[in-house]
């Protein structure tokens, strides 16, 4: 299939039904056009190893496949394989010119009932997700199951998928992943494997390996007039479809966790267990957690190679590849971690937001922000701007303990839950380090004060540049900077664990200095 030549599907006389426009969207392997009511999937040639769609017999084979298995989750949404043939305006699906390709033709979804733009838009409920989950359940429930679909089951098969992928994340060890990260992660994997090799021949007994649908993430799925419909499932690979029904449960958790809810998340899982009473994943949950946002990073990663799309869209696929691996990071990290409050302390414009707002996502704990806070007790929204002098009006002595007083109260519930909690403060006061470290000893959980810096220009530009754009809810700003200098206590090696933080290296690379110094 010759590139060019999809640039006439972008008209509507290419398709046998009337529409008004046609709409192209991508992914590393599909090129799908949108008509007004539905949806032409075109396979890409290409041969990633785990997936080979470089012939058109191949690219013919899989789209019949992807009927076939999407019949389950999706039914009545996919209709059936056309053929994409030549016509005098070039390739279209109508006439009775030369076959060029095939494509699977789909009725399409509303975009507005899509999982990750009601996430996106704030407008899904509990229930909602309730309601996903017991669909899930019971399709697990009535999933096919067979002797040679549990060979699947088996550890040595389960770790095979795991070195593919570590083999195919190499090459994005300058970009998306370090060596030494994936090394971490890959000895923490054969670790688990190793000590809970019964655990896995168990799930295999109990019959837990099934033909699932492999890839239940949020952008797969759409609710409809009260209708779940989970699309788009694995159909190139038979050993990615086939897998523990905790695999597959848990890209729905995983993405959820990526998109901030982890509220969500728990909500999914309780309803399953209730409805699938298969309490025993609890124990391999994490494990397929981590595989599925190490695949995901790993997806992304392949973007980077694909000459079909902007540079732009290659950036934010790089970003999103390294936040897909920290959350596997996190993963691990969280399965280690006995209950802390963690503090932030530095100066305005020191990055103190950045770090707890990447190692909240990374651990799935909460972050109290004193900004936030701050103007959610004087009656002002987050982001309304009060340029007050240093010390002065909501920023003054008796409003910024009131401040302090809420966030303790706030770290104080979570920690009574044995939770760990970070708040997002300046902290520059021993004073207030110092409550922050009582709390922490009544709950017998772990003191740890990340002390942020970064060298006065830098901070000066930071503060000036949230100053210009207004992105921001700190009033912060470039000439408070020397009053609260003056005013600040650096902290002491006996106040708590303290973790000098740099800022001016990635996030993520700070929060591995912060792993490395918690083990």
């Amino acid at each position: 299939m010759i590139r060019n030549r999809l640039k006439s599907l972008l008209k509507p006389d290419a398709y046998p039904e009337p529409t008004n426009k046609v709409e192209l969207i991508q992914t590393h392997v599909s090129w799908i056009f949108l008509t007004d009511r539905y949806a032409y999937k075109i396979k890409k040639p290409v041969d990633f190893g785990f997936l080979n769609f470089s012939t058109i017999d191949r690219r013919r084979f899989y789209c019949n496949e992807e009927v076939k298995y999407n019949s389950r989750l999706c039914p009545g949404i996919y209709e059936k394989v056309v053929e994409l043939r030549e016509t005098p305006s070039g390739a279209g699906f109508l006439g009775d010119g030369q076959v060029i390709d095939y494509a699977v033709k789909m009725k399409r979804l509303p975009a507005e009932g899509m999982l990750d733009r009601l996430i996106a838009n704030k407008s899904i409920s509990a229930a909602d997700l309730g309601k996903v989950a017991r669909v899930i359940a019971d399709f697990h429930r009535s999933a096919l199951t067979s002797p040679s679909i549990a060979e699947y089951g088996h550890l040595d098969r389960i770790m095979f998928n795991w070195q593919e992928n570590f083999e195919q994340v190499h090459p994005f060890k300058d970009t998306t992943l370090p060596d030494s990260e994936r090394e971490l992660i890959q000895s923490w994997v054969s670790l688990f494997a190793e000590k809970n090799r019964e655990l896995f021949t168990r799930r295999l007994a109990e019959g837990f390996i099934r033909e699932c649908d492999g890839d239940i993430h949020l952008e797969n799925i759409c609710l409809v007039d009260g209708m779940v419909y989970i699309f788009d499932c694995i159909e190139f690979n038979e050993r990615f479809r086939c897998c523990d029904t905790a695999a597959d449960v848990a890209f729905l958790l995983m993405d959820l966790d990526f998109h901030g809810r982890h509220d969500l998340s728990e909500e999914v899982i309780a309803t399953y267990l209730g409805a699938s009473g298969d309490h025993g994943m609890l124990a391999v949950i994490d494990f397929y957690k981590v595989y599925r946002a190490f695949v995901r990073g790993k997806v992304e990663s392949l973007r980077l190679n694909d000459t079909g799309i902007d540079q732009q869209e290659r950036n934010l696929a790089k970003t999103r590849a390294i936040r897909y691996f920290r959350l596997a990071r996190g993963y691990i990290e969280r399965r280690e971690l006995q209950p802390t409050l963690f503090i932030t302390c530095g100066l305005m414009g020191s990055g103190k937001s950045t770090l707890a707002s990447q190692l909240s996502f990374e651990l799935g704990i909460a972050a109290f922000n004193s900004d936030t806070i701050r103007k959610q007790m004087s009656g002002i929204t987050p982001e309304t701007p009060v340029p007050a002098e240093y010390g002065e009006g909501v920023y003054g002595r008796q409003v910024s303990e009131q401040v302090y007083d809420e966030l303790m109260r706030l770290a104080d519930t979570d920690l009574a839950a044995g939770r760990s909690v970070i708040i997002d403060a300046s902290f520059i006061s021993r004073q207030d380090r110092r409550r922050g470290a009582d709390l922490a000893m009544r709950h017998a959980a772990r003191f740890v004060i990340l002390h942020v810096f970064c060298n006065e220009p830098e901070c000066r530009r930071r503060l000036l540049e949230r100053t210009a754009t207004g992105r921001t809810i700190s009033d912060g700003r470039a000439e408070l900077l020397n009053s609260q200098r003056q005013a600040f206590e650096p902290p002491r090696e006996d106040e708590g664990l303290l973790i000098d933080i740099n800022s001016v290296a990635p996030p993520e690379v700070s929060t591995s200095l912060i792993y490395k110094r918690l083990a």
